[in-house]
């Protein structure tokens, strides 16, 4: 994948591996695959009002036998805390692409500190991390990482460095 093309190609590898559900808090970070979700008529895009309702839909996903992305911004990882605790008890899958903030070159003191928490949250909660820093990375990845989820049954979470996402001075 190239800087250029990664996003419409991630977007295509989560179609081609039966993502029918993508729910989103709205994020500069995952423009592309909301954007593209949204004109998707073969799937369903679902807002969110905060980001622990997207474990929510993704419970709701597997009971449906379907599969479902939860996106979401790293700032948001803590406001799923609690509700990842539903993961392991509920034992289903949960897929997540977090666009990570408070990383390389952040200029926002306010992302700092989510930033660096949300990987060793999202592990002490039970929930396996890969992160991806460039484009060439990326389709790999999220195949090792939608195999985990949807054929062990594990939870993960790809997160989007800003190496790969470049970094914001807001």
């Amino acid at each position: 994948m190239t800087t250029d093309t990664w996003p419409e190609q991630l977007y295509q590898q989560l179609r081609a591996n039966e993502i029918e559900i993508f729910s989103y808090v709205p994020d500069a970070g995952h423009r592309v695959l909301i954007d593209r979700s949204l004109a998707d008529a073969e799937v369903h895009s679902v807002p969110l009002t905060t980001e622990e309702e997207g474990v929510g839909v993704a419970a709701g996903a597997h009971l449906g036998g379907k599969r479902a992305v939860v996106l979401m911004q790293s700032s948001g990882v803590g406001n799923c805390i609690n509700f990842f605790s539903l993961v392991r008890g509920g034992r289903f899958p949960l897929f997540s692409i977090i666009s990570m903030r408070g990383d390389y070159g952040e200029g926002n003191p306010w992302q700092m500190p989510m930033g660096q928490a949300a990987q060793p949250v999202m592990e002490a909660m039970g929930i396996i991390c890969m992160r991806v820093d460039r484009a060439d990375e990326l389709e790999a990845t999220v195949d090792a990482a939608l195999t985990m989820c949807f054929k062990t049954g594990e939870s993960v979470a790809v997160l989007l460095t800003q190496r790969l996402l470049g970094a914001k001075a807001f």
